[in-house]
């Protein structure tokens, strides 16, 4: 993931284009802005937050819904959000949604990683399987 913002903010992209960050603070506002302007809304998994720190009922769920049926993606970054079985009310995912073209850069990034934990963390998501 930081390897994907680097090169967006170096205009390393499949655009050409320099990226700027932007960070409102609140999942709504930033989704809002990514919906009007393009772009990406990232909140990747960390060392500290192994599953993400969005819930996916009822933070990662409806956005992803509301992205993709505004025509873009939304991923957990190998795995799709909307495919994700909720197992638990509180239920934490990584999310990164926004434009089409922009999230399947993303995804051509995770894909790229060959992180065994990561790729079986996205598997056991899609499964159901709690961490």
């Amino acid at each position: 993931m930081q390897d994907y913002v680097s090169d967006l903010m170096n205009g390393k992209g499949q655009t050409g284009k320099k990226y700027a960050c932007r960070y409102i603070g609140s999942m709504v506002g930033d989704v809002h802005r990514t919906l009007l302007y393009g772009g990406v809304f990232a909140y990747p998994a960390d060392n500290k937050n192994k599953n993400g720190k969005l819930r996916l009922l009822y933070e990662g769920a409806p956005m992803s819904f509301l992205v993709e049926q505004a025509g873009g993606k939304s991923i957990t970054g190998h795995s799709r959000v909307m495919d994700i079985p909720p197992t638990a009310v509180h239920q934490r995912v990584p999310v990164i949604l926004g434009s089409a073209d922009d999230v399947d850069e993303c995804y051509d990034y995770f894909d790229k990683c060959d992180d065994p934990e990561l790729r079986a963390r996205c598997e056991n998501r899609l499964k159901g399987v709690i961490a």
